[in-house]
């Protein structure tokens, strides 16, 4: 598939008033453990290698039915500039589960010359198919039933696209991707017309953009990673942003230590009173320490992540682990410090 048709492709899709949607995989720190693909489509098939990843996260563990997340993705390279990806996944979050797949083409453009200067910017088109569950059975009372709450498992299924492209350009890199692109009507929300007025609405779409920039230490085997990651939910104007701080060690030629701190703020806050009298705002908050460790072609992550509010559900933090291989002939790696696209 050339460029052209490519971009027929997106606007075909993206104009189609026949597709549904939903929300789709929420946006958390994943992406630190070497991981961006799963939240940027462009970045499918970027890298020197192929690449397997299987992330679980479990938020609360002395809260019943908290949030968590499972998800298994694939991307790999066919040929100089195609890309290709799937990704499976599981979220639940009390009453409310959603499972789905979504299956990805990304196309490369290699301004470079040769491995001595990396100079690319991909595009790269997601399209999903999601089914979501709300239990609402343990709160339908018989003998004085509500007909708002059914006593049954709600199911609906929906597909949706996100889209976005990506630039690389030696140790600096970009992102922007637009998720949960299309409209949908969600039945198990009820989003059907009542006296003029609308339940949930159709627009789930939101945006994320990422900027980082790697650099070395001297002639030490350290190197840092800043970076930032922007998010912005389109229907509530809601936004938050991520402030990352890497750094790697090269242990040896085969091992590669790595870790750092992620700091998200929600650039809108919540009213809340302790005691009826004195409203108070507060933003939602998280600090995040991450480390890790890639051994040869296998990578392990653990991720934790603590909310820093006074008023939360539970003192308890969000813990995520990763396990990932790089798979498939190593294409020759790239002359930068660029280990997004470098792999061993």
């Amino acid at each position: 598939m050339n460029l052209k048709t490519f971009c027929i492709v997106c606007f075909v899709m993206i104009t189609s008033q026949f597709v549904t949607a939903q929300e789709g995989i929420p946006v958390y720190a994943d992406y630190l453990s070497d991981n961006l693909y799963l939240v940027h489509p462009a970045m499918a098939g970027a890298s020197n290698a192929n690449k397997i990843r299987l992330t679980a996260r479990k938020q609360w563990f002395d809260v019943n039915n908290a949030p968590n997340l499972q998800t298994l993705n694939i991307n790999f390279r066919t040929g100089q500039k195609s890309g290709w990806g799937g990704i499976i996944f599981k979220d639940e979050n009390g009453r409310f589960s959603q499972t789905g797949f979504y299956a990805t083409y990304a196309y490369h453009l290699l301004f470079s010359r040769d491995r001595t200067d990396l100079n690319m910017l991909s595009f790269g088109l997601s399209a999903g198919f999601i089914q979501s569950n709300v239990n609402t059975t343990d709160l339908f009372d018989s003998f004085d039933p509500d007909p708002v709450v059914l006593d049954r498992i709600q199911k609906d299924s929906y597909y949706n696209i996100d889209v976005g492209f990506s630039y690389n350009y030696l140790e600096w890199y970009a992102h922007f991707t637009v998720k949960s692109l299309l409209p949908v009507t969600r039945d198990t929300f009820d989003n059907a017309e009542r006296d003029g007025e609308f339940g949930d609405s159709s627009n789930q779409r939101r945006y994320v953009f990422s900027l980082g920039y790697l650099f070395g230490l001297g002639s030490t085997d350290f190197s840092l990673e800043p970076s930032v990651m922007y998010l912005l939910t389109d229907e509530t104007q809601e936004a938050s942003l991520d402030g990352n701080l890497k750094t790697y060690y090269e242990l040896n030629d085969n091992t590669t230590l790595w870790g750092g701190m992620s700091y998200r703020r929600n650039l809108d806050g919540a009213e809340y009173s302790n005691d009826g009298l004195t409203i108070r705002n507060q933003q939602l908050q998280y600090f995040t320490p991450f480390l890790g460790v890639n051994y040869k072609k296998w990578i392990v992550g653990y991720t934790y992540s603590y909310q820093q509010n006074d008023v939360v559900i539970s003192d308890g933090g969000f813990h995520q682990l990763t396990l990932g291989y790089n798979f498939g002939k190593l294409k020759e790696r790239w002359d930068c410090n660029c280990p997004a696209v470098n792999s061993k």
